[in-house]
């Protein structure tokens, strides 16, 4: 009877972490080949520099090396904390932060759930189509169709003049640096960004719609009641990792919109370290603003999912 019941236990025993691994290797060698590719792209461009990093702590030469530099503490990050530019370009990066948030990230979900409603099908593909094609022009292309329509002799300066106006210098002016960035974001992103809406939207049972039509409900309340709950892990798991990014901007944009009459609403954390560290060749410094612009998105990432995790059933991990 012993001897059945030791038997018994140890074939509820689970084989070794390492046997189960190579196991299930074996079995999707297939899926695992296809894996390679993406880790070997994080690998090298996302943690093997993790290793150049200490150079933030140094100051570094490249003669000497990153070993061999001079090692001084925390010193270029309390002249970055002390600098001219700190609050300048912190206020910049939170604020267009804010605006993607607030403004460039619901206009997706706000056109998925207008696409959704519409019934004509032709229509519907062509707006899709339409909204989908300027996610696919570079980026050099669109900041150079907006200089082009925003430049004093202009088309929009055009219209303005034909109903009685003055021209603007929009791209020479800061105050509307920030209009400009976030309404081309939301022009170039808003179709694209609504296809995994769309496609949550599907997922969703269409009895709670049949239910809602015999209670009553027109397409204005089925949409609040049962399409907007329905898309909303998705929602949230997509602010989660919108968040993580709070502080990372689209660089490469602002450096070929910004000039130096628009450095004060324009120059964000990325396009400083631009600056410092290829055209001024600090590399230490720049190593050093990047990485505490990396700690703020990690912050905040962590915060977000323990937020959603704790209020909610959907996080991240």
């Amino acid at each position: 009877m012993q001897l059945g019941n030791k038997n018994a236990v140890n074939d509820q025993i689970s084989p070794p972490f390492g046997a189960r691994v190579l196991k299930d290797f074996r079995r999707n060698k297939l899926i695992y080949l296809m894996l390679l590719p993406v880790v070997a792209f994080y690998a090298v461009f996302h943690y093997a520099p993790l290793y150049g990093l200490q150079i933030a702590f140094k100051q570094f030469s490249p003669g000497k090396g990153i070993w061999n530099s001079e090692w001084i503490g925390f010193q270029h990050f309390h002249d970055f904390f002390t600098g001219f530019f700190f609050e300048r370009v912190l206020r910049n990066t939170v604020l267009l932060g804010l605006y993607d948030l607030v403004l460039v990230f619901p206009a997706s979900i706000v056109l998925a759930l207008t696409l959704n409603e519409v019934r004509n099908r032709y229509f519907k593909r062509t707006v899709q189509s339409i909204t989908y094609i300027p996610h696919f022009i570079s980026v050099v292309v669109v900041v150079g169709m907006m200089v082009d329509f925003l430049s004093v002799d202009g088309l929009i300066n055009q219209l303005i003049q034909f109903f009685g106006g003055s021209g603007i210098p929009f791209m020479r002016m800061p105050e509307w640096f920030r209009t400009i960035f976030t309404a081309s974001a939301i022009w170039q992103g808003v179709g694209w960004g609504s296809i995994i809406y769309l496609a949550a939207i599907t997922n969703i049972d269409p009895s709670l719609y049949e239910a809602a039509k015999v209670d009553g409900a027109g397409r204005w309340k089925q949409m609040i009641s049962i399409t907007l709950p329905g898309i909303m892990p998705t929602v949230i798991i997509l602010f989660i990792l919108r968040i993580g990014s709070f502080m990372v901007l689209q660089d490469e944009k602002i450096l070929l919109m910004y000039n130096p009459s628009t450095y004060e609403t324009a120059d964000v954390i990325g396009t400083y370290v631009y600056r410092k560290g290829i055209l001024e060749a600090s590399y230490s410094y720049a190593a050093a603003v990047g990485m505490f612009n990396s700690l703020i998105n990690m912050g905040l990432l962590l915060g977000a999912n323990f937020i959603s995790k704790r209020y909610s059933d959907t996080k991240l991990w």
